[in-house]
């Protein structure tokens, strides 16, 4: 075996570093989240109204389609929507299939549906009810979600943002009285929010008669979280 020879030189220097200091946290600092809430009245009404028609044919399942929305559309504009708050959101046409039939191996196409969706946004939620139903006077038979928001949501989410601010400050109030430390200024703010809803929509069943469809707007909750770093005082 072979004896591996070290300079004396650094050996000494190996002897003169210092050990690594491992990594100290800042201590200096405190971070405190906070949250807050503003509760509000929806003034907008979103809805998915659509038409579903089957014929023997696609071109005819199309054209019974197009004819029953075009009269929901207009009994839509009668009611106070206006073009921007009509948009299509989906066009389909299938095949029906008939089940398995071993005589002829396999299946048939019996005929094809069409389904039209439209989107809808009512921006006077006391029209709401008639809006429903007048959609579905003419045709309209196929209603799939109703979610309520608001036409400007930044007057609310700033009321949550600065209740969330004044949260953090009671917290870190409390938490620098507690540690016996003071608070310097605020080195940090972050936000991290989101935009809640309150109770789910509540209606009825979709009928036609003379009176408007009941629906309940219920309230909407502005979420708002941050994030407050303080430097500590000397």
């Amino acid at each position: 075996m072979l004896n591996r020879l070290i300079p004396a030189s650094a050996i000494a220097l190996a002897l003169a570093l210092p050990l690594a200091a491992p990594a100290l946290a800042d201590d200096d600092i405190l971070t405190v989240t906070g949250e807050g809430a503003a509760e509000i009245t929806p003034d907008l009404a979103t809805l998915q109204i659509g038409v579903t028609t089957t014929a023997a044919t696609a071109a005819e399942a199309l054209a019974a389609n197009s004819a029953a929305l075009d009269a929901a559309l207009q009994r839509l504009r009668a009611a106070g929507i206006g073009d921007r708050d009509l948009q299509t959101s989906n066009l389909s046409v299938t095949p029906n299939w008939s089940g398995y039939d071993s005589s002829i191996s396999g299946q048939q196409i019996t005929g094809y549906t069409a389904m039209n969706m439209v989107t809808v946004k009512v921006r006077k939620l006391e029209t709401l009810g008639a809006v429903l139903d007048a959609a579905v006077q003419d045709g309209a038979n196929t209603l799939n979600g109703l979610t309520f928001g608001l036409q400007d949501p930044r007057p609310a989410m700033d009321a949550a943002r600065q209740a969330a601010i004044e949260d953090a400050k009671a917290k870190a109030a409390l938490f620098a009285e507690a540690a016996g430390v003071k608070l310097g200024r605020i080195s940090v703010i972050t936000e991290g929010g989101n935009y809640g809803g309150g109770p789910a929509p509540m209606y009825k069943e979709v009928a036609a008669s003379a009176a408007p469809v009941p629906v309940e707007a219920g309230q909407l909750s502005m979420q708002a979280t941050v994030t407050v770093v303080w430097d500590l005082a000397d």
